[in-house]
């Protein structure tokens, strides 16, 4: 391949050509152009008013963060129906699963919340004809 020197090669001339005296004159151009801004003053009277409004914002919002941190925490909690359904459409979920997982304390609340009547029982008994599988679960 040929050797590219860049000193002997031939220049190419911009595109870009300035007019001829335009820096002469070019700072009092851009200062003519240049408008100073009118500083706006707002009155006292006035920002008593925003002051007020910012001050009550504050208040509204105070007010509302409560409500709204018992709404969110109150709608992450499960209630025992929507526990229930779950349970008892998990098809790889048995008692024994349950039953393993329970504690002594969950046992003393779930025995304290058992209340049947002898009457009850003896329907359950007297109408079920498996009486054999009840006994042995």
């Amino acid at each position: 391949m040929k050797e590219f020197k860049l000193e002997n090669e031939p220049k190419t001339a911009s595109g870009f050509k300035v007019p001829d005296h335009y820096f002469d004159a070019f700072s009092a151009k851009v200062l003519e152009q240049i408008q100073e801004k009118e500083v706006k003053v707002i009155p006292i009277y006035k920002r008593k008013k925003v002051i007020s409004i910012a001050a009550a914002a504050a208040i509204i919002i105070a007010f509302l963060i409560p409500t709204a941190n018992h709404y969110y925490k109150a709608s992450k909690e499960l209630d025992e129906s929507t526990l229930e359904t779950y349970l008892a459409y998990q098809s790889t979920l048995n008692q024994y699963d349950i039953i393993r997982e329970l504690d002594e304390n969950d046992i003393d609340k779930l025995n304290k919340n058992v209340a049947l009547e002898n009457e009850t029982l003896e329907d359950i008994l007297a109408s079920n004809p498996n009486i054999e599988n009840l006994i042995s679960e």
